[in-house]
């Protein structure tokens, strides 16, 4: 795959906005069901061959691109808990690129759930459940376990709750994405202003 800065921004976007929307659900209680669809088709398009192919097109990352620009450039605008759920993504996606039974098990699964797409659709409450466990069944084992902060009421809530850890798995694709494209946590402290004008440049043409 490209190293280019557009492709690297395009996936760690897609990082961002599964963070986004986890706080949405988390604090909020709904969520634009476009826009977690367009995070959850990451996790199907298992042969793309370019970063944006996998997102379908920047502007289906139009939230993570906008949250992304504004964590960057504007301290005012960064919020605690999106940063701490990324931070938290990219440690459990080093985690998980060393385990490799763990890729192949969730290779074989997210296989099994599109062969179901003719019962139930991906945005169906069965789908993101299935999504959600294998969540739960991999990811959440290799620790530590992200602690989703929000109101309780929308955490309790069963299809809530399946969910974030659809999203979180999503964000762990696109956290997959963004390291092979060279991504590094020091570009996120030092790369901040390639980034943003990146993100800038992205923004004018959605």
């Amino acid at each position: 795959m490209s190293h280019s800065k557009y492709e690297q921004t395009l996936a760690l976007s897609g990082v961002y906005q599964a963070a986004a929307l986890v706080k949405q659900i988390a604090t909020k209680g709904n969520v634009n069901s476009a826009q977690v669809e367009s995070s959850l088709e990451t996790l199907f398009r298992f042969d793309a061959n370019n970063v944006e192919e996998v997102y379908g097109s920047a502007s289906s990352i139009g939230l993570g691109i906008k949250t992304l620009c504004g964590h960057l450039n504007d301290k005012s605008s960064r919020d605690i808990d999106i940063t701490k759920y990324v931070i938290s993504l990219i440690m459990l996606e080093r985690k998980l690129s060393n385990n490799k039974a763990m890729l192949e098990e969730l290779s074989k699964r997210l296989n099994k759930i599109e062969s179901q797409f003719n019962f139930f659709t991906l945005d169906h409450e069965n789908t993101i459940a299935k999504i959600g466990h294998l969540y739960k069944d991999t990811i959440s084992t290799l620790g530590p376990k992200i602690i989703v902060s929000g109101e309780q009421p929308y955490l309790s809530n069963e299809i809530n709750a399946n969910k974030i850890r659809a999203l979180l798995l999503a964000g762990i694709r696109s956290t997959v994405l963004w390291s092979q494209c060279g991504g590094s946590r020091w570009q996120i402290l030092f790369g901040r202003k390639s980034y943003t004008n990146e993100c800038k440049k992205i923004l004018t043409q959605l």
